[in-house]
């Protein structure tokens, strides 16, 4: 990794193509996939291997809140434009708005299967955004820094793509194909993406874009930076998501007698339900990542990472739990360590496999990304 890398980078955001947000989507999208520290990534000498259908869910999440949004935020340049995808993902916009909205829509991608009724609808916006992706940011990305076609980002379609009852995360990874990247790109996003997707940056860029858009679309209506950057900041998990997640934990856990906390060891009853990794940090609210812990030891903890030592000390109880919230929701709980944790690796050893990628992804967030780690 080269200053060169970091000046490329930066005359991308600034000069390439700036007609649609697809640039930034495609930016922000594979910094968000690196900063997770997805197990589906593949490091090899000289390039990055990483799934596209992962791109491809950050662009549904990224798009949907835009596209619901009561105010107009234009993503195409030009009156009356709009994204190649608009019409079909407005369609799924509209079937989950009075079934719970963008909470249910990412539940059922990342652990279930998109409702039946939408089935065919979701098949061709999958395709649609695949097509957008791979035939515009990706060809023309680099473009202000050097000539020809697909100059950083390189695709490789995998089988064709087959219309299935079970459409989730698991059929988008292994549906769409893979795309890479130049192995020192990955490692500055890696170090500095959060700086490169925050504020004064990607996402900043990006809402700037819709604001100038907004001036010379056919509708007539007064657009702020901060009022797109509102919209766009919106998650798939609220609150309210994320307080049901740990009561439906707890009674998961009701039924198996004493309660240990988990990094003390103490038999507890009164407990909170920890985010192993912070949800401030991590975005995850899956059950893998929550564990009964002592009040006082969860306030001490905070927003901040347990480390190696930490996670290695509370091993066994990590595990104990994982196994018991894996007997009362099977399907569930794998489907979720499989895309956080496991990645492609099989699940007859899931226990230790993703416990040590717990543990690497502890390292990568004190390490490389510098929080602050936790002791007990």
């Amino acid at each position: 990794m080269t200053t060169e890398t970091f000046s490329n980078i930066s005359k991308i955001i600034e000069r390439d193509s700036k007609f649609t947000t697809y640039k930034f989507a495609l930016l922000r999208g594979v910094i968000d996939i690196i900063q997770d520290n997805s197990p589906y990534i593949v490091v090899k000498e000289n390039e990055v291997e990483i799934p596209l259908g992962l791109l491809i869910e950050k662009w549904l999440i990224y798009y949907y809140p835009l596209f619901e949004s009561e105010l107009y935020i234009p993503q195409i340049n030009g009156k009356n434009s709009r994204n190649a995808f608009h019409e079909q993902l407005k369609q799924i916009i509209e079937f989950y708005k009075l079934r719970g909205g963008i909470s249910v829509f990412y539940n059922e991608i990342r652990t279930k299967n998109i409702s039946f009724e939408i089935n065919q609808h979701f098949f061709i916006l999958t395709r649609k955004i695949k097509d957008t992706i791979t035939q515009m940011p990706m060809r023309y990305i680099g473009g202000s820094i050097s000539e020809g076609e697909y100059p950083i980002f390189k695709y490789r379609a995998g089988k064709p793509v087959r219309n299935t009852t079970q459409q989730n995360l698991h059929w988008m990874i292994k549906s769409f194909g893979y795309f890479t990247i130049p192995k020192e790109y990955y490692e500055a996003f890696k170090i500095l993406g959060g700086f490169l997707a925050g504020r004064d940056n990607i996402l900043f860029k990006w809402a700037e874009f819709s604001v100038g858009a907004s001036k010379i679309s056919a509708r007539k209506q007064k657009l702020s930076t901060e009022k797109a950057l509102h919209e766009m900041l919106k998650g798939p998990i609220t609150e309210r998501e994320i307080s049901n997640s740990k009561s439906h934990y707890k009674d998961l856990i009701k039924s198996n007698g004493q309660v240990h906390c988990v990094w003390t060891g103490e038999t507890i009853s009164k407990y909170d339900i920890d985010h192993i990794i912070p949800f401030s940090i991590f975005k995850n609210n899956d059950l893998w990542n929550l564990l009964p812990a002592k009040p006082a030891i969860n306030n001490r903890k905070r927003d901040k990472i347990p480390s190696p030592e930490a996670l290695n000390r509370a091993k066994d109880l990590i595990i104990h739990y994982w196994e018991l919230i894996c007997l009362k929701q099977q399907d569930t709980f794998l489907d979720q360590v499989q895309i956080s944790l496991l990645g492609n690796l099989p699940k007859d050893n899931w226990q230790i496999d993703s416990f040590e990628q717990l543990v690497n992804t502890s390292k990568y967030l004190i390490g490389v990304r510098g929080y602050e780690g936790w002791r007990i």
